[in-house]
């Protein structure tokens, strides 16, 4: 009797065994069966997405095709293959870039008499030309725009330049700046919104640097359009814009195409005035192969003699000086010789030597 109770008992649990193993193997099939389910699904998702997605480009590239043939568009049609490298999606950057074409607005604040600092820049010619020729061109530019609610940034029309001109301490410049954009800031919504982040301004030479280094919300937040920059004087990479810096009119016209009339592997003439100047100076003077000159070459010396060196040069060096702009870059590109920023490309000697 015992026994027999015993063995029904162990059939019991072994029945409630086999249908707990059954009960957990069903649950294991069910949520590997909805793992794959909601993966499937996922994927059905995205795929259905990227395709309307290309189909909605697509039909708008067909609906804006009307107003890109009155607008001057300047992205040339590239296979994706080409640009492959630079964009991720070239068709849905040249869509974007259209789009900017068509709608992108500057409002450029209208206060400040242009008779002393504002709006206007002091002349458009001498190392000063790029930041004149900037002035001049956003103000022509189709981009502008007189209603500042429709602006994508806006330009801050201040002409450190002209200061230099009046004789003004870089004292003064810093708070002529300062005054001028903290009156922006109370009359206008804009600059509060972003904090800056959507202004910018230009500034060419040293004195656009040192007017504008002492009001540091302006260049810690605001745009800064500066020509050639450096760390040295406080270059934002991710947000600032380097503006090449242009001496207009050149005194000579453009060279080119002419590599075996330069028989001078490379060419410099200026002051010692920084530490890679000197050095250079001190290791290449002597170097038959190159023109390396201390200080600029004199009038005296002839006409035109430093703008003729560019000429007889394969590279023109560009070292950085006491200041933080420079036109040897333009000038280099204008003349035919290939610019290089301290340094000419390695090459063997009479001797088999290499010069870095």
């Amino acid at each position: 009797m015992t026994a027999g109770k015993l063995s029904q008992q162990l059939q019991q649990q072994q029945q409630v065994q086999q249908s707990m193993c059954s009960l957990k193997g069903s649950l294991r099939t069910l949520a590997i069966l909805t793992l794959v389910s909601f993966t499937y699904l996922s994927f059905n998702s995205l795929h259905s997405s990227y395709f309307s997605s290309s189909s909605s480009i697509s039909a708008s590239s067909v609906s804006l095709a009307p107003a890109t043939k009155k607008t001057t568009i300047l992205v040339k049609d590239y296979d994706d293959d080409e640009i492959s490298d630079l964009y991720h999606s070239p068709r849905v950057f040249k869509l974007n870039y259209e789009e900017m074409e068509r709608n992108f607005k500057i409002f450029i604040y209208p206060d400040g008499d242009p008779n002393t600092f504002y709006q206007t820049p002091r002349k458009l010619t001498g190392k000063y030309a790029s930041e004149g020729y900037f002035f001049q061109n956003i103000r022509e530019s189709r981009f502008q725009t007189q209603d500042p609610d429709q602006a994508h940034l806006f330009f801050i029309p201040i002409s450190c330049h002209k200061m230099r001109g009046k004789g003004i301490s870089y004292e003064n410049m810093t708070i002529i700046v300062d005054n001028y954009v903290e009156s922006l800031k109370s009359k206008y919504p804009y600059w509060n919104r972003t904090l800056g982040a959507d202004h910018f301004f230009v500034t060419c030479h040293d004195v656009g640097v040192r007017a504008t280094e002492g009001v540091p919300f302006l260049i810690k937040n605001a745009i800064r359009v500066v020509c050639s920059p450096s760390y040295d004087v406080g270059f934002i990479p991710h947000k600032d814009i380097a503006l090449p810096q242009v001496l207009q009119p050149f005194a000579l016209p453009a060279g080119g195409n002419d590599v075996e009339k330069r028989t001078t592997l490379g060419f410099w003439a200026g002051h010692r005035n920084s530490r890679i100047r000197v050095i250079l100076a001190r290791v290449w003077e002597n170097d038959t192969e190159l023109d390396i000159s201390n200080n600029r070459i004199n009038r005296a010396t002839g006409h035109l003699v430093y703008q003729k060196r560019f000429y007889g040069s394969k590279y023109c060096i560009c070292p950085g000086g006491s200041q933080v702009n420079s036109a040897r870059i333009a000038d280099s590109i204008h003349y035919g010789c290939i610019p290089g920023a301290g340094c000419v490309p390695t090459q063997a000697n009479s001797e088999g030597h290499t010069r870095q």
